[in-house]
């Protein structure tokens, strides 16, 4: 585990530079991943946007500032993605706003699809589910997991899988909703617990 962990550190992007290969690529009217098809480059144009609404609209609570503040150790929080993921869209601007208001959080990005092995160890019920954050203390050793998506949004989801057996589209769409009325609190309040969890 320690040498795929390491392996993907070494490829790992910024925030800034996974948002400029997202743009980059979109500019050649190409999605991230492997697998190219219109619907996942409207996806990542769709999600791009979000993206750049979230940069500027995200803020920090307080009360979460105080207790990311409280760490003194340093993490860094390896992120599996894509950029035609919805999730990955709304969840990623609120963590690079958290590791850029916290000294020791380094935020690090990996795409799923070229990192395979990594993903292969942070399942979430046995499937390739991004957003996947994994927390890594000063030595890369894994201190948790978090994704893909804020605990909240994990119940819905499953609701909703247990009522309607898949996801469809209206579905989704409420999904999106829900995530613009909570404004990036439940990523902020399940950041505090993971991060008071490592540091404990």
């Amino acid at each position: 585990m320690k040498e795929i962990i390491a392996n993907s550190l070494q490829k790992a992007l910024s925030y800034t530079a996974y948002r400029a290969l997202v743009r980059n690529l979109l500019a050649e009217g190409k999605a991230t991943g492997p697998e190219q098809s219109e619907d996942l480059t409207n996806y990542s144009r769709l999600n791009d946007r979000r993206m750049k609404r979230l940069d500027k609209t995200i803020k920090i609570s307080e009360e979460a500032l105080l207790e990311f503040q409280k760490l003194k150790q340093p993490q860094t929080w390896l992120v599996l993605a894509e950029g035609w993921c919805g999730d990955a869209a709304q969840n990623i601007p609120v963590l690079n706003k958290i590791a850029e208001a916290t000294a020791h959080i380094d935020l690090k990005i990996v795409l799923r699809d070229e990192h395979l092995a990594l993903m292969n160890l942070f399942l979430t019920n046995g499937s390739s589910s991004i957003p996947k954050l994994i927390a890594l203390d000063k030595d890369n050793n894994v201190l948790d997991s978090w994704g893909p998506r804020p605990t909240t949004a994990t119940k819905m989801v499953a609701d909703y899988k247990e009522k309607n057996a898949a996801l469809d589209l209206a579905f989704k769409e409420d999904l999106h909703v829900w995530y613009h009325k909570d404004k990036g609190k439940s990523v902020q309040e399940d950041m505090v617990n993971l991060v008071l969890k490592g540091s404990a």
